[in-house]
């Protein structure tokens, strides 16, 4: 048997191991998806000659041999360390000669930010004037979180990642000189990656983002797929649970079974549809627009399980009466309970599948499909057992035919029609205030009982 032939036929084989194996106990949550199943739709198109190749519709989108040889997927495998309390990080070198730096990998933002500057939380910072390739900008940039932010000088430099690409790539970066509540204490990172789209980007979403740099210059497919190995774990904060971020690709011995694919919505965020929430095998029973108010996001940035407000009421009071766990308000310090994550908490303007939920699956960003990918993941276990797995298809007949709000106009369109709306007021009332100037000889004329010509009601009737 050829060397292609061994390529191709092993990591199938592998897979079908991995579904033989027998579940050994059933896993305690579950996560329900209307999704096209793995195949896909439509034969994809016959990539350029020199290009890599698409990722295929079935998930097995590992290229052994990338075009070019710019990216090595096997050595991707556990370049990640951290955990979901305090975020997953990923060795990068930035400039000439090369700093390390640990970078925390969040896929709800867009910006490529480092600690430019000393921190009481950071151990070290990218000194941009040590590097003969870095490139200012001249432009600040500010970038505000649901927790924290911070602000930088954008320029531009050389960064390379260790495990996983033997070249050098010239992407856009900010220097962090000010933040608050951005750098924790007994966080491991110095700096943020941003994976989400450009829409995101800040200043503008003309700055092109990393892995767009990424893209382009390794050649490589557009897509990533991210697995956390925490599920099951305490966060102790010592930032030594594994992980893999495989940028351009998709990794066979990181999943088993199949992935579950649900399209993105909204290319900004990894916006998707929720359709349902079960509690103990019972449904809320809530409109599935209040899941989606204002949006449904996948962030890998985000600790916990983050639900609108009255989605969070009714997951709180459905584990009270499913008996699957007694919730006790703590009363005060010092007493003598061990204390557990419940792992969700209420949200003003989301919902946000974080690093809580992610931590038990491989979740595949497919960009170029516009969809994202959810398979069980083979270290999301404790003791042998699962503690995650996804089930599939269920009915929809009961669901309205889109769960997502309409979406809200973007900030310039509404100053548009802002100004537009003030013309308008603005031309009525010249006209009303020219009406009342005009001499009593030009208003006078035949009466007609159904026109209202008293001054004060044409003023009260117009504003009304």
């Amino acid at each position: 048997m050829g060397a292609p032939a061994r390529a191709l036929l092993l990591p199938l084989l592998a897979q079908w191991l991995l579904r033989a194996v027998p579940v050994l106990a059933p896993a305690p949550f579950t996560l329900p998806l209307r999704v096209a199943t793995a195949t896909g739709g439509g034969a994809a198109p016959s990539p350029r000659p020199g290009t890599p190749a698409a990722p295929r519709a079935d998930g097995l989108a590992l290229a052994l041999e990338p075009a070019g040889g710019a990216a090595n997927f096997l050595a991707m495998v556990d370049n990640l360390q951290g955990d979901s309390g305090r975020g997953y990080y990923l060795e990068m070198l930035l400039g000439t000669p090369p700093q390390k730096l640990q970078i925390l990998v969040d896929t709800g933002s867009s910006n490529f930010a480092v600690a430019g500057a000393p921190h009481p939380y950071v151990d070290s910072y990218f000194e941009a004037d040590r590097s003969s390739t870095y490139r200012p900008r001249g432009v600040d940039v500010t970038v505000r979180y649901t927790q924290g932010s911070w602000t930088g000088s954008l320029g531009e430099d050389l960064v390379s990642i260790p495990k996983g690409f033997n070249t050098s790539l010239l992407v856009n970066v900010a220097t962090i000189f000010e933040s608050e509540n951005f750098f924790l204490p007994g966080i491991k990172w110095n700096g943020i990656l941003g994976l989400a789209y450009a829409t995101l980007a800040k200043p503008s979403s003309s700055l092109e983002t990393f892995f767009d740099s990424l893209v382009a210059q390794a050649r490589i497919p557009d897509v990533f797929s991210m697995q956390m190995c925490g599920a099951g774990l305490p966060v102790a904060g010592a930032g030594t649970n594994g992980g893999s971020l495989v940028l351009g690709g998709i990794e066979p011995s990181l999943y088993k079974g199949d992935i579950w694919y649900t399209p993105i919505k909204e290319e900004w965020y990894y916006q998707i549809e929720i359709l349902k929430l079960e509690i103990g095998g019972q449904s809320l029973n809530l409109d599935c627009r209040e899941y989606n108010a204002d949006k449904a996001i996948v962030d890998s940035g985000t600790t916990l399980l983050r639900l609108p407000q009255k989605v969070f009421d009714a997951v709180v009071e459905g584990v009270a009466r499913s008996s699957l766990l007694y919730i006790q308000p703590m009363m005060g310090a010092g007493l003598n309970y061990e204390c557990y994550r419940f792992g969700i908490s209420a949200s003003t303007n989301a919902l946000v599948i974080g690093a809580t939920v992610m931590e038990g699956f491989y979740v595949v960003f497919d960009r170029a499909r516009k969809r994202v990918g959810f398979a069980a993941s083979p270290c999301a276990e404790v003791a042998g057992a699962p503690v995650s797995e996804i089930s599939g298809p269920f009915s929809t007949d009961d669901l309205a035919s889109s769960c997502v709000p309409a979406p809200a106009l973007p900030e310039p369109t509404l100053w548009l029609i802002s100004y537009a709306l003030m013309s308008v007021c603005g031309a009525i009332l010249l006209t009303l205030i020219a009406l009342l100037l005009l001499p009593l000889r030009c208003r006078q004329g035949a009466r007609d009982p159904e026109v209202v010509n008293d001054e004060s009601s044409l003023v009260r009737h117009r504003w009304k």
